[in-house]
């Protein structure tokens, strides 16, 4: 059991209970293999709620310091963890290494949601994708590259593949403000619609080879 603990009291809640987790971890108080309480657990414990709770747990597990297995709990994996935290080294990337990674990541995400989709997927994708269109006419460039952002992840979340989806989202987050500076106006979004049009037709289908290709088309006009 881990010892009692005070409630959270800082704005950072997130970040202050993995602080502490992480501490427990390090010093040995609580070890590898050992499994961490159940979220109700720690929410009574460290006097957060749910959201901050999951979030703490999910800093730890891109630090390296925990495993999530599902139907089974969280389990430290290490009392070092892997040393720079993901979200640290998405910060000083540069824009051609991060937009190669979200660009790789469309290719997969693509083939598994065709395979995997749902209706309400779909709903998601088709309105998403008409904002893009809107606003791409609209030649409202920060509307449209966020609804394709948003397109983007809706097809991830229709992957099923949680570190896909988490990853996805991080990279393209953090490519916003670079594609608002490198595109200036919509153009490119209003000439590629026809190809993100295809995609969700591939997607709709079922078609995970089609899919993989629109996305590949997709990946070599950067959008």
């Amino acid at each position: 059991m881990m010892n009692t603990v005070t409630p959270v009291k800082r704005l950072s809640l997130a970040e202050e209970v993995a602080g502490r987790i992480q501490d427990l971890i390090v010093s040995g108080k609580i070890v590898v293999d050992q499994q961490l309480p159940t979220e109700p657990e720690l929410m009574a414990q460290y006097g957060v709620g749910r959201s901050s709770i999951r979030e703490a747990i999910k800093i730890l597990v891109n630090r390296g310091f925990l495993k999530v297995q599902q139907g089974l709990g969280t389990f430290i994996i290490s009392q070092t963890g892997s040393g720079e935290p993901l979200t640290t080294l998405l910060q000083r990337a540069d824009f051609e290494d991060l937009n190669e990674v979200r660009l790789i990541l469309e290719v997969k995400i693509a083939e598994k949601a065709a395979m995997l989709r749902s209706q309400k997927d779909i709903d998601k994708m088709k309105g998403f994708l008409k904002k893009r269109y809107e606003y791409a006419i609209a030649n409202n460039l920060e509307a449209c590259i966020q609804a394709d952002i948003n397109f983007h992840k809706s097809i991830a979340d229709a992957a099923r593949n949680e570190v896909m989806i988490d990853l996805y989202a991080s990279v393209a987050d953090m490519l916003k403000k670079s594609f608002v500076l490198r595109y200036g106006t919509t153009k490119t979004f209003v000439d590629t619609q026809h190809l993100h049009d295809a995609l969700l037709q591939a997607i709709i289908d079922k078609d995970p080879k089609k899919a993989w290709s629109c996305a590949t088309r997709i990946m070599t006009h950067g959008t």
